[in-house]
């Protein structure tokens, strides 16, 4: 899927089932823009699992840029149920249409909640960090944390993916994207967060992506978008 605020040719799109019973988002598309674009790759959390689209934390991104009149669009290519292998396959032509002043890379969960190696998770995670640097993007690494489904040893290790990662790479680094989440914000599935736990999220995030924003950008306010389902 593909939430896409700006700098899109309107064009039909699907809404395609995915495995495990993880539907592809609603995708929103608008008007073709020349707005610095922010690249979101991710999975369910940044794809608005369970909610409708407008209330996760990369459509509240795109309003809280606009508030601060700052000339930024978001293209959001999350899908629910993605792992980093996935991700890495539709990371290149991602670069290619959108050519974004960011990339913010949020993936590995399903990895770890399917219990794949983490050394093949490191690998692919690396390779989106440096195809994004090899096109002059400033990548934003959100980590996340799993439950010790496979052992306290293999949660470890999964978390040391993104430390190790932000210690290799120049790169902006929100340690925990799900961090300060009360019980009361994950839904009953006990991994998603609900609609009211969105703007701790977008909290999360602005506090590195803030800095990576040229704030002197400022233009014409973009419109608001509006959603668009294909056949």
């Amino acid at each position: 899927m593909h939430q896409r605020i700006a700098k899109i040719k309107p064009k039909p799109w699907l809404i395609v089932p995915f495995f495990c019973g993880l539907l592809l988002s609603t995708i929103v598309t608008a008007e073709k823009s020349e707005s610095a674009v922010i690249l979101v790759v991710g999975d369910s959390l940044s794809a608005g699992y369970g909610m409708p689209i407008e209330q996760g934390w990369v459509a509240l991104l795109q309003h809280k840029l606009i508030a601060q009149k700052l000339d930024y669009q978001v293209v959001n290519a999350s899908i629910s149920g993605d792992t980093s292998q996935g991700a890495l396959s539709r990371l290149p032509p991602l670069l290619k249409e959108y050519q974004p002043a960011i990339v913010i890379i949020e993936i590995g969960g399903n990895d770890g909640l399917r219990g794949q190696s983490t050394k093949s998770m490191y690998k692919n995670i690396a390779q989106m960090i440096e195809q994004s640097q090899r096109l002059g993007s400033k990548v934003l690494l959100l980590g996340i944390e799993i439950p010790p489904n496979f052992g306290p040893r293999y949660s470890e290790l999964f978390y040391q993916v993104y430390t190790a990662l932000n210690s290799r790479y120049t790169i902006a680094f929100t340690p925990v994207l799900l961090a300060t989440l009360t019980p009361e914000l994950i839904s009953s599935d006990g991994v998603h967060p609900t609609a009211k736990a969105q703007p701790i999220l977008l909290d999360n995030v602005w506090q590195q992506l803030a800095e990576m924003l040229d704030t002197q950008s400022s233009g014409t306010t973009p419109s608001s978008p509006q959603p668009h389902t294909g056949k």
